[in-house]
């Protein structure tokens, strides 16, 4: 049987990401059964215990599934590597809006909330584990009440608990000019680099970036498993339109000509027409010589593929499975993305 990473090495990885900063139980533990069962290769979430432990039961039951989704035809095939998402600094994808709810004026028409994608604006605020950090809401805020609060991992009280939970796979996002940062980082995971299969290394373009990635490669030189350069386009935006996956192939574009040891793999801005613009422009794999985009991060549009079935669920019953017909629609829903990039080559 072909595992996660054969789909790396052969150009169709799909990874799932439920957020770096997401922290709502029942849609993680229903993403990650939807998405296996679908056929997803990785499956990205927060450093939390609970949201992995949640992460990895939605995979237990879409195991226990298996069979069912291969005999409707769908292309689950093995248990995705679970990975989870570290920072070296602030990031956007390591904050959460905040506002005073006592503050807003009773006459405010709060286009905060028609703007966030995943309701998690009330009355009394935002509901802390149901952002994502998109920052949609900031700048449509009247009263300009709404703030980012960022948040830094802490590696050395988290990494022998990722170790304890048998996590395989470490994103670390950085930015350019922080290698001093993602050392420390890097030390603080490294006596426990030899469960990891995948170290995947995020970061938004910049000046100086292709140095600045070479010189992360000589930091972690050490790792033995498979490291994966993460093309950060444009965060948080692939369910905003079309065009939100242009950035991220420029930026793919630039990676591969650095040559760097590894695979490139895209992120923000991905969606339904990423893998028809990669195609047009010759960067799937068609031989082993062409350099090519080894697989695809999908994360605001994949999870807004699946949030109608989800909020659709009786919140003293929020498991999926209890509700076949709705699994299998969302099956079919996420099967629609995956396919894309593996029908006719697995």
């Amino acid at each position: 049987m072909k595992t996660a990473l054969d789909s790396l090495n052969q150009g169709h990885w799909f990874k799932l990401i439920c957020g770096a900063s997401y922290e709502y139980i029942p849609t993680i533990r229903n993403l990650a059964l939807v998405y296996t069962l679908a056929g997803a290769d990785c499956i990205d979430v927060a450093a939390d215990p609970a949201v992995i432990r949640a992460a990895q039961e939605g995979i237990r039951v879409a195991t226990s599934l298996g069979a069912i989704a291969q005999a409707k035809g769908f292309l689950y095939r093995q248990t995705p590597i679970l990975m989870v998402s570290l920072n070296d600094g602030e990031d956007p994808h390591f904050r959460k809006a905040f506002f005073e709810a006592s503050q807003c004026p009773t006459d405010c028409h709060r286009p905060c909330e028609q703007v966030c994608p995943v309701d998690a604006i009330s009355l009394t605020g935002v509901l802390r584990e149901h952002c994502y950090g998109c920052g949609r809401c900031l700048p449509v805020c009247p009263s300009r009440l709404i703030e980012s609060r960022f948040y830094v991992s802490t590696p050395g009280a988290i990494a022998p608990t990722l170790h304890q939970l048998g996590i395989q796979g470490i994103e670390i996002h950085t930015q350019v000019g922080r290698e001093a940062d993602f050392s420390r980082l890097w030390q603080a995971i490294a006596p426990y680099q030899q469960q990891l299969q995948i170290l995947a290394i995020s970061c938004p373009d910049g000046d100086h970036l292709l140095d600045y990635l070479h010189h992360l490669s000589q930091i972690v030189q050490s790792f033995r498993g498979t490291l994966i350069w993460q093309t950060d386009g444009r965060p948080m935006s692939g369910d905003i339109g079309a065009g939100t996956t242009h950035a991220a192939i420029k930026l793919a574009r630039k990676v591969l000509k650095a040559s760097l040891p590894g695979a490139v793999q895209l992120a923000g801005g991905t969606n339904d027409y990423t893998v028809s613009k990669l195609r047009s422009q010759n960067l799937l794999k068609t031989s082993a010589n062409q350099p090519y985009i080894a697989g695809i991060a999908y994360g605001s549009y994949a999870r807004s593929l699946l949030l109608p079935i989800l909020d659709s669920l009786n919140p003293n019953l929020p498991d999926l499975e209890l509700y076949p017909h709705l699994l299998w629609e969302g099956v079919q829903l996420a099967d629609h993305l995956v396919s894309q990039l593996k029908r006719g080559l697995i």
